[in-house]
């Protein structure tokens, strides 16, 4: 697909045709762990219900719904298949099972607040669900913690374009957002990754006479 099929203009069109649908199904196919602008998609809502073309309760329950559907789609995929796939995956890219193994004990050591905080993550947004059901999180605590991400997530993205889209350029603030998103995600990075490497120095330096 080319960029301009997600361009902001196109996307404020497709919101624009059809409305509460279009949030819905956009954050429900990305949270389902498909690489679509779920998130573009829900602020542009908000900014439609701010002017006044769409009711706010609509797209907040819209985007609500959508992010809930779409994390357990992608959960019941991890669950069911996500795990062999994600082993067949690693061995292209030369990443062993036992690197895996660390990462996925890593994550269900903390997998309700990564599906509870994940949505303010960009990429995360997409995986928790599917990470959640690879590690084997139990459905009850998922759902638990996926209903209320999805509801503060919605919430402060719906409600942020609402007010604030009046203010500043609706352009501006998905970069803002974008932005934000990205800067989560280094720091989610590092704190998955920096302490397994000074684990793995402090043993060196042990064995090392």
């Amino acid at each position: 697909m080319s960029v301009e099929l997600f361009s902001l203009e196109t996307l404020k069109e497709i919101a624009h045709q059809y409305g509460y649908w279009a949030v819905f199904l956009g954050i429900t196919l990305e949270n389902a762990g498909i690489p679509l602008p779920g998130e573009t998609i829900t602020l542009v809502g908000g900014f439609l219900a701010g002017s006044g073309e769409l009711n706010y309760w609509f797209v907040l329950l819209s985007a609500i719904a959508g992010a809930v559907l779409g994390d357990n789609f992608g959960y019941w995929i991890g669950k069911t298949g996500g795990w062999p796939l994600l082993v067949s995956l690693s061995r292209l890219f030369r990443i062993s099972e036992d690197k895996l193994l660390s990462v996925k004990d890593r994550f269900s050591e903390n997998a309700a607040q990564a599906v509870f905080l994940g949505r303010f993550v960009a990429l995360l947004r997409i995986f928790a669900g599917p990470l959640a059901g690879i590690s084997q999180m139990p459905y009850q605590q998922f759902f638990l913690c996926n209903m209320a991400g999805a509801s503060l997530w919605a919430t402060v993205m719906v409600s942020l374009s609402f007010f604030i889209g009046e203010l500043i350029p609706l352009d501006q603030l998905v970069t803002s957002v974008a932005k934000f998103a990205v800067f989560a995600l280094v720091v989610v990075l590092a704190w998955f990754v920096i302490p397994p490497l000074l684990e793995a120095r402090s043993a060196a330096e042990e064995l090392d006479p």
